[in-house]
């Protein structure tokens, strides 16, 4: 009997017990945090591009200035851009920096034919240039926010320029040469990785080709010119997309 007495209140005991010993364990019976996912922009990747660019162009010879500018002609020039390109990232916290590589078609050509007409710059004949095709190597740096980049770059620039002048006055005809140039190219841009492999980005360009020289034969340009100096300098406007290889997204906790 008393062995019975003794069972019972035993467990009465354990019974009245269980819920504070429940309320002593239950923090340690939470589920594990989950991680979050951040995106890694470290890797290799190859994409295309394109967009719209603008050129400025000022003609400088013997004839001085015109006025108050530091040029004796100046034109502008427009057109469509295009190409692909090549690079490689590396992202330490929230800081990127990479390198890239690019080759592009250019349609961007304008000339000065009708400030020459209506007299307003003291030269003789209509100016020209179209930039066919070009390319660049650059460094870039970052900011990365998961799968939003702010990115900036900088480097060398190649172009293949066109000049064609065309004597109006005298009639001496076309003089029209090409000038492959060195020069400089900076800019920045935002992209966002659409998925872990698929990025949209859109990027501003400026190029620096600096300035080539048509010098005379000895006194006149081929086509009877004064010798004269052209320089370039374009701004571009490209939406492009890129596909990185590997690269997972990374936990984030």
């Amino acid at each position: 009997m008393k062995r019975i007495l003794f069972t019972t209140v035993s467990l009465g005991i354990l019974g009245l017990m269980s819920p504070a010993l429940g309320a002593d364990l239950s923090p340690y019976m939470k589920a594990p945090t989950v991680a979050t996912p951040a995106y890694d922009w470290t890797g290799f990747y190859v994409g295309v591009f394109g967009g719209g660019g603008y050129g400025n162009h000022n003609v400088a010879n013997t004839n001085g200035p015109a006025g108050f500018a530091n040029f004796t002609a100046n034109y502008t020039s427009t057109g469509a851009i295009g190409g692909g390109e090549v690079g490689y990232n590396v992202q330490n916290g929230n800081y990127m920096i990479g390198v890239e590589a690019d080759g592009f078609w250019s349609g961007i050509k304008g000339n000065d034919t009708n400030a020459v007409i209506n007299g307003a710059f003291a030269v003789g004949g209509i100016d020209a240039t179209n930039l066919r095709w070009g390319g660049t190597l650059r460094a870039r740096g970052g900011i990365a926010v998961d799968r939003l980049l702010l990115f900036f770059t900088g480097g060398w620039a190649y172009g293949d320029l066109v000049h064609t002048n065309t004597d109006v006055l005298n009639g001496n005809g076309v003089d029209q040469f090409s000038n492959h140039r060195s020069g400089l190219a900076a800019g920045g841009g935002i992209a966002y990785a659409m998925t872990n492999n698929l990025i949209g980005k859109i990027e501003y360009r400026y190029y620096d080709f600096g300035a080539f020289t048509r010098p005379g034969l000895p006194t006149f340009t081929p086509n009877g010119q004064l010798p004269y100096t052209v320089n370039s300098t374009y701004s571009v406007v490209t939406l492009g997309v890129d596909y990185k290889f590997g690269g997972p997204v990374v936990a984030k906790y």
